[in-house]
């Protein structure tokens, strides 16, 4: 059984996104990028973040919506607070997660990344099944992806500093170290 087809990720829901487009011409993937995120701030489930990355959020169902409004934006991946994988973009394709940003001295991440929503906060901690689904994840990705070790999996905050500050502190670097340490060999996904 394939694991992917045409950069989807067998296994994961698919939710095609319209905001996405081509890499730049030659561009190799070399960098993850975690992100954190929940609609409404601070409360989960709901299909808000589907909605939100397809354009389709109804700025009248809650007042957060409004301040959003006419945003663009997707990821890669979501993994929600269950453990639930969500594909929204091809990894072929440069979704638009990163925004203005920066790692080793190269701008525009969403160039050479590939994005990771978590579904939670900054200061509340992740879900162990989120820890284990993103492990991985993260170990398909740098099996697929040679170029991405360890030290190339950053939070958004480190890319963005002073404009994001996701996954915030909340989020166990140590823990996902431990994880990865293997970088994958041995490992089969669970999608």
């Amino acid at each position: 059984m394939e694991r992917e087809q045409r950069g989807w990720l067998v296994g994961a829901r698919h939710v095609p996104s319209p905001n996405y487009d081509d890499r730049p011409e030659g561009e190799d993937v070399s960098l993850v990028v975690i992100h954190g995120m929940s609609l409404p701030p601070g409360e989960y489930g709901g299909a808000w973040i589907d909605a939100l990355f397809t354009n389709s959020l109804d700025v009248n169902a809650h007042p957060f919506f409004a301040e959003i409004e006419g945003l663009k934006v997707s990821s890669h991946f979501l993994i929600r607070r269950d453990g639930e994988l969500v594909q929204y973009v091809s990894l072929d394709k440069r979704a638009w997660h990163a925004g203005h940003s920066c790692f080793e001295g190269r701008l525009r991440c969403n160039d050479f990344s590939v994005g990771i929503e978590l579904e939670g906060c900054d200061d509340e901690p992740y879900e162990e099944v989120q820890y284990r689904q993103l492990a991985t994840l993260l170990a398909w990705l740098m099996r697929r992806y040679p170029a991405i070790s360890a030290q190339r999996i950053v939070g958004h905050c480190d890319i963005a500093p002073g404009r994001k500050t996701d996954p915030g502190e909340a989020f166990d670097w140590a823990r996902l170290a431990r994880d990865i340490g293997p970088l994958g060999r041995d490992w089969h996904p669970i999608l």
